[in-house]
């Protein structure tokens, strides 16, 4: 199995060469497993991670770390990061949280539920910051007990919040201001978006702190944690730095109490 870097246009692109740092905190970012991925001649199965959130966490002071899932190593893999990005990809399996599939449903990968279900208990149990974005947000919803919405135009009537498969669709969400995800960003914000699930029943210890025009619920903290929060938005696809600056600042603290 190859581990490829894909860019928001699906070019293989390579790593950014920057030298390594004690200083750096190291940030790990759960990646796809498709079974097979094509680049030049090559059809065969591989680890990716659109390169948008490489260059959005180099950018803002971390080195990026690609996590492929693997069952039984969350431990192992913790032990080497300092945070954790949980990243975009296919629908959850609704069995992670008691449901019945909706036709709606696309692409669950059982594997990967599974252990990035472990690795979030396990980050969790830590205390160590996490940033969870768009799939990864509805992850941290049902790993702490929360369902999911299976199929959001069925509930609120319109697709904006994914109006073209493989396009961002754009648009605002209104922050808590008195929340942990206020304090990094303020008021409404402009968003790059691309789900057609959403939040049901809020997971343990988890609030709502951004909410779209229509109602839904964009984004989740736990205020009780280092920095926990979710957005179901790509916040790496953005121009304003401004979530990935905090994490990795959240990061840097982290690997600092604990002495590296």
């Amino acid at each position: 199995m190859r581990i490829c870097i894909f860019d928001s246009l699906g070019q293989s692109v390579e790593d950014s060469g920057v030298a390594r740092s004690a200083t750096r905190p190291i940030v790990g970012v759960t990646s796809y497993a498709p079974d097979v991925v094509e680049w030049g001649p090559w059809h065969e199965p591989a680890v990716i991670i659109p390169s948008s959130y490489v260059r959005a966490l180099t950018n803002a002071g971390a080195r990026p770390l690609i996590v492929p899932p693997d069952d039984g190593s969350a431990e192992q893999t913790l032990d080497l990061l300092d945070g954790v990005v949980f990243s975009g990809g296919t629908d959850i399996d609704p069995a992670a949280y008691g449901a019945e599939t909706d036709p709606s449903t696309e692409g669950a990968a059982t594997d990967r539920d599974r252990a990035e279900l472990a690795l979030l208990d396990a980050a969790l149990a830590r205390d160590m910051p996490l940033l969870a974005v768009c799939r990864g947000s509805q992850l941290l919803n049902v790993g702490r007990g929360g369902d999911l919405v299976q199929h959001l135009p069925d509930e609120v009537g319109h697709d904006e919040h994914r109006r073209r498969r493989g396009t961002f669709s754009e648009h605002d969400v209104e922050v808590k201001p008195e929340s942990r995800l206020g304090e990094i960003l303020s008021g409404r914000v402009a968003v790059k978006s691309h789900h057609h699930q959403g939040f049901g029943r809020l997971g343990r210890g988890l609030d709502a702190v951004g909410w779209a025009e229509d109602g839904t619920v964009e984004a989740l903290e736990d205020s009780t944690r280092r920095f926990a929060l979710g957005v179901l938005w790509h916040p790496e696809e953005a121009e304003d730095p401004a979530l990935f600056d905090a994490l990795v600042a959240s990061a840097r603290a982290y690997r600092a109490a604990r002495g590296r």
